[in-house]
């Protein structure tokens, strides 16, 4: 931070010309941290020589974090995307489908803790794509309708995980997780977990 940025000796001054041209006195900076290492930095300037105050420099980082949210999840979508740009639905393997389904229960569970709307709208596009990559739709034309909390909490069963484990994953109590289970279960017309999860799939609902 540089309450005078003008005579401040701690920094480089390779800005000088835009950030005194717009008058700025007191200019302090905010890293944006992904996963240990700095992929941009907030700039936060004043026109006024004073100390920044606890509730501008909360919202500054409560943006910085926001920001490093966004660019953590892009970077594990297009990681997870990579591994099913080339082979055709048809051409997937076993364990490539696996791979698959992990990383689309992920993204849905990333998508449960983002607020931001438009965010989650784009990996809801990205849902679709992995769904469509399965290629499994031997009886895609099911009217099954599921709310997006039940298939989230499908797609955590599918890759095994226990009620306890998508709870802690989707930021919900056991007991909830259960309703949604048994939910999705009664609309599915089946009486077992792994009979839901394999409609859900013969639906187009799951990849």
């Amino acid at each position: 931070m540089a309450i005078d940025y003008r005579t401040a000796r701690g920094i480089t001054h390779d800005y000088d010309r835009a950030v005194l041209g717009e008058g700025i006195s007191t200019l302090f900076a905010v890293p944006v941290m992904v996963d240990g290492r700095a992929r941009g930095v907030l700039y936060c300037g004043s026109w006024a020589e004073s100390a920044v105050g606890e509730v501008v420099v909360r919202a500054a980082f409560s943006v910085a974090e926001s920001l490093a949210t966004e660019l953590r999840v892009r970077s594990e979508i297009e990681r997870r995307l990579s591994s099913f740009a080339a082979p055709a639905p048809t051409d997937i393997g076993s364990a490539a489908r696996e791979e698959l389904r992990e990383s689309y229960a992920e993204i849905r569970s990333i998508a449960a803790a983002i607020s931001d709307e438009s965010v989650k709208r784009r990996l809801q596009t990205i849902e679709r794509r992995l769904a469509a990559l399965s290629g499994d739709r031997s009886a895609a034309t099911l009217d099954i309708r599921l709310s997006p909390r039940e298939v989230d909490v499908l797609a955590s069963v599918a890759v095994g995980a226990t009620n306890a484990e998508v709870a802690a994953s989707l930021g919900l109590r056991e007991g909830t997780v259960k309703s949604y289970l048994q939910s999705a279960m009664s609309k599915l017309d089946v009486s077992t977990r792994h009979a839901a999860v394999t409609k859900a799939r013969r639906a187009g609902i799951l990849p």
